[in-house]
């Protein structure tokens, strides 16, 4: 069996918890991270109907988009509805998991993933977040064990750049050492200094990975005592990560027709839209969820037009003056896709590390709205 742990970690490869905005709410919201997990629901909102929906299919795991807690709570009781959603839950040992603007603007995340859907070619950010504090371990091995210490800092989530693994340093050298009275030495005699030959090996590690990459190490390393230095490097400003995706369409194309390609991808049959719908596109930025707030930056971006959700009227007005043309796709339309691509990515990562949990997608329609 594995854990809510195991779990929530294989998902923050994806959806790492420091690239949610500072007002998000995102991680374990209730529960247990030692819980053991055989079946995981995905929904986009947590309500009575998901709550009900996990309890009937056995789930010990709900993973949401949308927080159950946002802000701090006063009082948990069941004269609330928000309340009574927490009580059932505990009294029903449901653990509660939060992916939201950690994935949204995630390189592998929801934003990626609608300008995967519209096939969007050299895609960039709109507006990058999440500054990581990365450390270089520097570690001391006796030559010819090297290689298995590397291969367990790899393992843990060092040596990792870009699409490159087992990145290492590596420097010929002499060690020397006293074994003292009490000690079990791997190397040498006691009470004798001993001259070892030795490699210093440096690799770098991401903040969220430090503890279990040093902690393989040890566990790798023949030493009873090991050497090895951690340093703390300037935090580096990934410009893969960040809010909203702005690319090209591969041929320019009639706005009127794209709003019905638009149509079928979201899945609706009505779409809200400003602009001149006989004229041509090319350049489009897409924000899932609220994203009216990035109309200005959309259009300093020379972009013909802007996928988003929740644009008000005089955010529609200020689009036509600046001559960005806008989709409103609506809030829920644009985040559903949450769900497929999380169960693409965890199934796909259980195969991979034979992980025997189903991943089961909710049945709920949460949308509060019905166009008629």
């Amino acid at each position: 069996m594995f854990t809510v742990k195991s779990i929530t970690e294989i998902i923050e490869q994806i959806a790492p918890k420091n690239l949610a905005l500072n007002w998000d709410n995102v991680g374990l919201q209730i529960g247990s991270l030692s819980t053991q997990v055989k079946r995981i629901l995905l929904c986009l909102d947590v309500n009575e109907q998901v709550i009900n929906e996990a309890i009937e299919r056995d789930v010990q795991l709900i993973i949401s988009h949308h927080p159950l807690i946002f802000s701090p709570i006063k009082n948990v009781t069941t004269e609330t509805y928000k309340g009574n959603l927490i009580i059932k839950a505990i009294e029903n040992k449901l653990n509660i998991y939060v992916a939201h603007t950690n994935i949204d603007g995630s390189e592998g995340g929801l934003n990626s993933y609608i300008a995967g859907l519209l096939n969007l070619q050299n895609t960039e950010v709109i507006d990058p977040i999440g500054e990581e504090s990365l450390y270089k371990i520097a570690v001391f091995i006796p030559e010819g064990h090297e290689e298995i210490v590397s291969n367990e800092l790899s393992r843990a989530g060092a040596g990792h750049i870009g699409n490159y693994s087992h990145c290492t340093f590596r420097t010929h050298g002499e060690g020397t050492f006293k074994p003292l009275e009490g000690t079990n030495p791997f190397i040498g005699e006691i009470n004798k200094i001993e001259c070892v030959k030795e490699i210093r090996l440096e690799t770098i590690v991401k903040q969220r990975d430090l503890h279990k990459a040093v902690d393989a190490m040890l566990k790798a390393h023949p030493y009873e005592e090991v050497a090895y230095d951690v340093y703390k490097l300037s935090n580096i400003q990934s410009e893969k990560n960040g809010i909203g995706r702005v690319g090209e369409l591969e041929q320019p194309v009639i706005f009127r027709d794209f709003i019905e390609h638009m149509k079928n991808v979201f899945n609706t049959k009505h779409l809200k839209v400003t602009g001149m719908i006989d004229e041509t596109i090319k350049r489009v930025a897409v924000v899932n969820g609220s994203g009216a707030e990035y109309i200005s930056k959309a259009a300093k971006l020379n972009c013909d037009l802007l996928i988003t959700g929740d644009v008000k009227y005089h955010d529609a007005q200020m689009a036509e003056e600046l001559n960005l043309k806008i989709i409103d796709v609506g809030h829920y339309e644009s985040e559903i896709f949450f769900i497929d691509l999380l169960n693409d990515y965890l199934s796909e990562q259980f195969k991979k590390h034979n992980i025997q949990v189903e991943v089961i997608s909710s049945c709920v329609n949460g949308n509060p709205f019905t166009i008629i």
